[in-house]
C-alpha cells in the first residue's frame, strides 16, 4: 500500500472530522473506579457526538493485562448506565483484538515502516541524545540492524525528521518533530504486548471514528498517531483535547488519588453538573438538583465546544 505524502496528509488532516456523520468514542482503561477526570472524557466525547446527532461508541482499553483491575470494567459500565449514558453498537475490548493488531503490524513490516529493536531501557538512556517530551528520545540504535544485547525484541515504527502539525479543536495548533522529540516509537513491546499507539489507531480506524475527544495529557501522543495514520494511508480523525482537572493537592485527578473525585451513583448528578461547568457549558442554576438524564439532555441540546477553555485548572470537591 502506498504511503501518502506529507503534503497530501496535511490536506487530509485539515479536512478531517468534517464528515456529515460524526462518530465518537469513549475509551477508558479498567484500572480502577470511574473518577472525575475519566468522567470528563466520557461527558465531552458523548456531548460532542450526540449534540450533532452522531454515534458514540464505547471501547474498553484492557491492552495491558497486569494493570487491569478485575471487575473494574463491569463496574464502570454499570455506573455509566446509571448516569444516563447510552452508547451505540457493541462494546469493544482491546484484549479481543490482538490478531487484528498483528495484521496491521505485518502490513507495516511489508511496507518497510518498522524494525526490530533489542535495546534495553538502560541502553537507551545511556545513548539517548537528550530528554524528549515523554522520557529520553530513542537514538535510532537498531534502525540498520540489531545492536542491543537483549534476546527480546520490540518493534518500532521508523519516523521521519519532519514536523507533524495538526490543529486541535480546543488547544489550537500543535507541532512536534517526531525524530527529534520522540524518536522511533514502539508498536509491539519486547514483553509481547501491543503498544497503545498502535492499538488506538487501529481501533479508531476499524470503528470509523471521525472525532477523538480525550484529555490534554494525550496532546503529545497525537503526532505519533497521525503519522501512523499516514503510514496506513488513512485520514485521521478530528481531535478535541479536554483540559485536565487538578485536585486541591495540585495533582492531576486520577485513579492514583484515592477517593478524590470518585464517581458514585449517589454523587453522579453533582459530578455531571461539575463536569458541565468545568467544560465551560454553564448549565442554568435550576438544573443543579436535576437527574443525570436531565443534565445529559440539556447538555446534548446546548453543547458548544468553542466554550471549552484551553487551560488545565483546579477543581474542588469540598
Amino acid at each position: 500500500m502506498p504511503v501518502a505524502s506529507s503534503a497530501d496528509m496535511d490536506a487530509l488532516i485539515k479536512n478531517a472530522g468534517n464528515s456529515e456523520s460524526a462518530i465518537g468514542r469513549f475509551a477508558p482503561s479498567p484500572t480502577g473506579p470511574l473518577h472525575f477526570g475519566t468522567l470528563l472524557a466520557a461527558l465531552g466525547s458523548y456531548l460532542q457526538a450526540k449534540s450533532c446527532a452522531g454515534s458514540w461508541f464505547l471501547r474498553i482499553e484492557d491492552l495491558d493485562p497486569p494493570r487491569v483491575v478485575p471487575g473494574a470494567a463491569d463496574a464502570m459500565l454499570r455506573l455509566l448506565e446509571q448516569l444516563g449514558f447510552e452508547w451505540d453498537g457493541d462494546i469493544i475490548y482491546q484484549s479481543h483484538r490482538f490478531k487484528r493488531y498483528q495484521q496491521i503490524l505485518e502490513q507495516l513490516r511489508e511496507q518497510g515502516e518498522v524494525f526490530a529493536c533489542s535495546c534495553s531501557r538502560r541502553e537507551i538512556l545511556a545513548s539517548a541524545p537528550h530528554p524528549g517530551e515523554e522520557g529520553f528520545v530513542y537514538p535510532g540504535t537498531c534502525r540498520e540492524g540489531i545492536r542491543g544485547r537483549r534476546s527480546e525484541r520490540a518493534i518500532r515504527l521508523r519516523v521521519p525528521d519532519e514536523e507533524i502539525i495538526y490543529h486541535d479543536r480546543i488547544f489550537g495548533e500543535q507541532r512536534q518533530n517526531l525524530e527529534r522529540d520522540v524518536g522511533d516509537f514502539v508498536l509491539h513491546r519486547a514483553d509481547g504486548l501491543f503498544a497503545y499507539q498502535l492499538a488506538v489507531v487501529v481501533d479508531d480506524i476499524d470503528a470509523g471514528i471521525t472525532q477523538v475527544v480525550r484529555g490534554a495529557d494525550l496532546l503529545s501522543s497525537t503526532p505519533r498517531q497521525i503519522y501512523l495514520y499516514r503510514c496506513l494511508n488513512i485520514v485521521p480523525p478530528d481531535y478535541f483535547h479536554l483540559p485536565l482537572a487538578f485536585g486541591d493537592n495540585g495533582k492531576k485527578l486520577s485513579k492514583r488519588n484515592g477517593d478524590m473525585g470518585l464517581i458514585t451513583r449517589e454523587n453522579g448528578s453533582n459530578m455531571l453538573w461539575k463536569g458541565l461547568v468545568f467544560l465551560g457549558q454553564s448549565p442554568p442554576e435550576e438544573l443543579f438538583n436535576s437527574t443525570p438524564g436531565e443534565l445529559l439532555c440539556w447538555g446534548r441540546e446546548n453543547y458548544h465546544p468553542e466554550k471549552i477553555p484551553a487551560k488545565n485548572r483546579q477543581i474542588s470537591f469540598a
